[in-house]
């Protein structure tokens, strides 16, 4: 599916929007002709927020003016359009999909805040594990976001942008799966469980737990 609605960062504030550049594609306007009816009924959009816009590259070498929109803006500018039936299948995909998003963000927001107590517990575990070093914790949260994620945090932060944690890189069913993870390996440490196994167990290596166990 064509991806019209993107977020602004990955912090608990991030915000859904779209640009002038998918509404012109998407609508058989010409970018000009959108960044234009935006410029005309600017004071109209910022009723609802302020109507940002960045400088992208062209391929001719040259830089373009491209309108980032959220949803309320990008709802009033359609009205401003040709009433065809492009424009009208297209606000309805732009809606579901600034719906669809907006849920995605209140999931993970969500999902972070009731994470917090247990990456707390996690941390005093660590803290008190049999096998605790300086590096415990930071292996630990690699393991648990490559299991959840199918990636490292350099693949993340590469694939998906920077952030504070990795954790605000992950989607909603993502964190869901690293809370999961995260209870298991608080019970692991619980039960003095040393790094190998706690990886073997995570990662599904059973030839290593089973040698594990056997010790």
């Amino acid at each position: 599916m064509l991806n019209l609605v993107f977020y602004t960062d990955n912090t608990l504030k991030a915000e859904p929007y779209t640009t002038s550049e998918i509404i012109a594609n998407n609508t058989n306007n010409s970018r000009i002709a959108v960044r234009r009816l935006i410029e005309k009924h600017k004071n109209k959009l910022e009723q609802f927020g302020k109507v940002e816009f960045e400088m992208q590259p062209l391929p001719s070498g040259q830089k373009a003016k491209v309108y980032k929109l959220n949803e309320q803006q990008a709802t009033l500018l359609i009205t401003f359009l040709d009433n065809s039936e492009i424009v009208a299948n297209f606000k309805t995909l732009l809606v579901k999909q600034f719906y669809e998003m907006r849920d995605e963000l209140n999931k993970r927001n969500l999902n972070r805040a009731i994470e917090k107590p247990i990456k707390k517990t996690l941390n005093d575990c660590i803290k008190d594990w049999k096998y605790t070093n300086k590096h415990a914790y930071s292996n630990i949260n690699r393991l648990l976001i490559k299991v959840a994620t199918g990636m490292s945090i350099q693949e993340l932060k590469k694939q998906r942008g920077d952030a504070k944690t990795a954790l605000d890189l992950l989607t909603s069913q993502e964190q869901e799966t690293y809370k999961t993870l995260e209870n298991k390996v608080i019970a692991y440490i619980n039960a003095d469980f040393d790094y190998t196994l706690i990886k073997a167990l995570l990662t599904g290596r059973k030839i290593q737990v089973v040698q594990e166990l056997k010790k």
